[in-house]
């Protein structure tokens, strides 16, 4: 069974993209079962640059297909913020309720369409060598409302609504959420990719 590497060791995002990419006949996993992989400093300033940071930093090492993948939350009334600091917003990577009690506040003076947003991931494909593959982006958009709402999903998801379902993600079921999530979307287009090149290897 080919194995294919996320470069992270988020387990929350590990769990969506096995949901989403589970049924390839893949050994997906992060890099758990790999404690002497570099960290990888994200410097990058774009989504995209951060994810073939880590797809081509950790391939030739690894001697593994990576996926370096980079998401987060981009608000046009905040100039693109958080974006690329998604996840270390408030100052402290991965501190959910600051994040969100920082954006609350930045958000404050803003009303109805000026609240609206949407979620990025970038995906880069990188082979053993280190060699990009295939990179793709998948968006979903949403409003920001001024309370959280629902405990699940992670990051910004309890203030993230999407109009359609009338809902945030920290609401909707999981499997909801990856019908139309970003990272969803994302996955959809790398699928066909990794069909062609890794599984039928």
């Amino acid at each position: 069974m080919p194995r294919l590497v996320l470069g992270s060791r988020n387990k929350k995002k590990l769990r969506e993209m096995l949901d989403l990419l589970g049924d390839l006949g893949l050994d997906l996993t992060d890099l758990t079962p790999y404690p002497d992989a570099p960290e990888v400093d994200e410097t990058a300033t774009t989504f995209v640059g951060n994810a073939t940071l880590k797809a081509v930093t950790l391939a030739p090492v690894l001697r593994e297909w990576v996926i370096g993948e980079d998401s987060g939350l981009v608000v046009p009334a905040l100039g693109g913020a958080p974006g690329v600091y998604s996840a270390r917003y408030a100052g402290t990577h991965g501190d959910d309720a600051a994040n969100n009690a920082k954006l609350l506040a930045e958000l404050a003076p803003h009303s109805g369409p000026a609240r609206g947003a949407y979620y990025v991931s970038t995906a880069v494909l990188a082979d053993p060598t280190g060699t990009v593959v295939a990179s793709v982006e998948g968006r979903c958009h949403g409003l920001i409302i001024t309370e959280r709402r629902g405990t699940g999903g992670f990051g910004y998801d309890p203030l993230f609504l999407v109009p359609e379902y009338g809902k945030t993600f920290g609401e909707l079921p999981p499997e909801v959420k990856q019908s139309m999530s970003h990272r969803a979307r994302a996955c959809g287009q790398l699928r066909e990719v990794l069909q062609k090149v890794v599984c039928d290897r």
